[in-house]
C-alpha cells in the first residue's frame, strides 16, 4: 500500500512527467494552430506562456488560493488547541509545522496547499472546528498533512494550471476560428482545411481530456491521503466519522469555487448531483468503507 513515507518521490516524478508531457502537448497544439493561422509566433508564444504559467503556479499558487478563499492566518496565541493538534501530528509525521489559516464559514471543510512541506499551509473553516470532536478533527488534520507529506499539492497545482492553460488556448482558438479565421480558410488549399478541422476538434476535446485527467488524479489523491492519514493517527474511525459529518452537513461553502473545489477534503458544493466521471472527490461512502476496512 502507498503511504505517507513512499508516495512523495512518486508524486515528484509524476510532476515532471506531466510538465514534460504538457509542454510536448502544447508544442503540438501550437504547431497545428500556427499552421492553420499562418503565424509561427503562435507556437513560440504558446511554449513561452505555458512555461511561465507552470513556474508561476509553483511559486505563488498557495497565496492565490488563500486570497481567493478569504483565509486568515492564525497563531499559537489565538487558537492554541488547534495549533497544538497540528503541531503534535507534525511531530509524529516528521513534517515541518505548516502555517495554519481559518476561513470564517459555518460549512465544515478543510484543505492543504503549498509547494512543498517547508512551505505547507493547512486551512480550516470555523465550521469544521466547531462541529467535529477532537478525534475527528485529528483525522482531518492527518489527512491534510498527508497531502503535504505526499507532495500531492505540488502535483495538483501543476495539473490545475496545465488544465487551465489548455482550456484558455482552446477557447482562444475557437473564437479565432469562428470570427477571424473564415476569411483565410480557403487560402491554403485542402491541407489547410484539414488542419482547420483538426484544430477545431482538438480545441473542443483537449480541455475535456485535460479536465478528466485532473479529476481522476484528484480522486486518487483523496484515497491515498485517507489511508496515509489513518496510518498517522492509528485511528481510521476518527477520519471516517469526520467524513460522514462533513458530508451530512448541507451548508454550502461560500468561499469555494470551481478552481479550488478539488483541494478540499470533501466536495464543498452540496446538493448538486453530477456524474461520477466529473466529480472532484470519490463518494464519501466509498472512502468511509475503505477506512473501516483498514487493519492498523
Amino acid at each position: 500500500m502507498s503511504t505517507l513515507y513512499n508516495q512523495a518521490d512518486s508524486n515528484k516524478r509524476l510532476t515532471w512527467v506531466y510538465i514534460t508531457g504538457f509542454l510536448v502537448f502544447v508544442i503540438g497544439v501550437g504547431y497545428v494552430f500556427a499552421q492553420v493561422m499562418g503565424n509561427s509566433w503562435i507556437l513560440y508564444g504558446a511554449v513561452i506562456f505555458s512555461t511561465l504559467m507552470s513556474f508561476g503556479s509553483y511559486w505563488w499558487s498557495d497565496k492565490i488560493v488563500l486570497s481567493m478563499s478569504g483565509a486568515k492566518e492564525i497563531t499559537h496565541d489565538n487558537a492554541r488547541e488547534l495549533y497544538h493538534l497540528v503541531e503534535n501530528l507534525c511531530i509524529t509525521a516528521g513534517l515541518p509545522l505548516p502555517k495554519i489559516y481559518i476561513i470564517e464559514d459555518s460549512a465544515p471543510n478543510a484543505f492543504a496547499t503549498g509547494r512543498d512541506p517547508e512551505h505547507g499551509v493547512i486551512c480550516f473553516t470555523t465550521g469544521i472546528i466547531q462541529k467535529l470532536e477532537k478525534a475527528e478533527l485529528e483525522g482531518v488534520i492527518a489527512h491534510e498533512l498527508s497531502h503535504i507529506g505526499n507532495r500531492d499539492i505540488l502535483l495538483s497545482t501543476v495539473i490545475v494550471v496545465l488544465v487551465g492553460f489548455v482550456t484558455l488556448l482552446a477557447d482562444w482558438f475557437r473564437h479565432w476560428a469562428f470570427w477571424g479565421g473564415r476569411d483565410n480558410e480557403n487560402s491554403g488549399g485542402q491541407l489547410r482545411v484539414i488542419l482547420m478541422i483538426a484544430a477545431i476538434v482538438l480545441s473542443i476535446l483537449a480541455p475535456i481530456a485535460a479536465l478528466l485527467m485532473q479529476l481522476a488524479i484528484s480522486r486518487k489523491r483523496e484515497f491515498l491521503a485517507d489511508a496515509s492519514g489513518a496510518l498517522l493517527t492509528r485511528y481510521p474511525e476518527g477520519l471516517a466519522r469526520a467524513l460522514e459529518k462533513i458530508s451530512a452537513d448541507q451548508a454550502p461553502l461560500e468561499a469555494a469555487n470551481r478552481a479550488t473545489a478539488h483541494l478540499y477534503i470533501s466536495n464543498p458544493f452540496k446538493g448538486k448531483k453530477i456524474s461520477k466521471l466529473f466529480q472532484t472527490h470519490p463518494p464519501i461512502e466509498e472512502r468511509v468503507a475503505k477506512l473501516r476496512d483498514l487493519n492498523i
